[in-house]
């Protein structure tokens, strides 16, 4: 699926109904109901296996929910969950990169692999909007921690997605790294939407609602 130029551009709307994952037999995302909208930032918040990763990755489209289901739109348009991808920036703990390649080279790949034109200028721009740009050339192995989470951030935002979502956007990072976090969110929820899976309270701050996983497996937006 390819999303129409004026749909890209478009204010995205993230919907769960009955939303529910479970990893062999394990409890992974009790059923959750929400609906957010664009402009703004939202925390997912709750206990350590509430299921807060596993709500983003349903919602990227990386995960099929065991029960539920999950909508995406665009300007009232739903993308089914195989081209969520193209719509949306993902980061989380768990994104690797080459480590043979450079930074550069890394997000330029990913950049070519969505198809996108001018894929080396949009990564030098990504990595500069995240303060790597001293670090194009360097190979992903002589990047510390902090700086391999920047280039999660990088890659997210490489392709201007109306549609955020962060796992854990602050970790490993010092605290210039978590103002670019809050720079970053406040940038995309202007005019678009992001989603930060978080226990962080700093990072609740930068949200204006809230969806809390609960035991019982409800989500309350606030």
């Amino acid at each position: 699926m390819s999303v129409a130029p004026a749909a890209a551009t478009a204010a995205p709307l993230v919907e769960a109904r009955g939303l529910a994952h479970i990893y062999s037999g394990r409890r992974g995302l009790a059923p959750v109901d929400f609906r957010v909208e664009a402009p703004g930032v939202v925390a997912v918040t709750g206990p350590n296996g509430s299921g807060k990763s596993t709500l983003l990755r349903l919602v990227a489209g990386l995960l099929r929910p065991t029960a539920g289901s999950s909508v995406v739109a665009l300007g009232g348009r739903a993308v089914p969950p195989a081209a969520r991808r193209t719509v949306l920036g993902f980061a989380s703990p768990e994104l690797a990169f080459y480590d043979e390649l450079t930074c550069l080279e890394n997000l330029a790949f990913a950049a070519e692999a969505r198809g996108g034109q001018g894929a080396r200028d949009a990564a030098r721009a990504a990595l500069a909007r995240v303060g790597l740009e001293g670090r194009v050339d360097d190979r992903v192995t002589a990047l510390s921690s902090g700086m391999k989470q920047r280039l999660r951030l990088a890659f997210a935002v490489l392709h201007r997605p109306r549609l955020l979502l962060l796992d854990e956007p602050g970790s490993h990072l010092d605290e210039e790294g978590r103002r670019l976090v809050e720079r970053l969110a406040g940038e995309e929820g202007r005019d678009g939407l992001v989603v930060i899976a978080t226990n962080d309270e700093r990072e609740w701050g930068l949200a204006g609602r809230r969806i809390e996983l609960r035991g019982s497996g409800l989500g309350h937006p606030a």
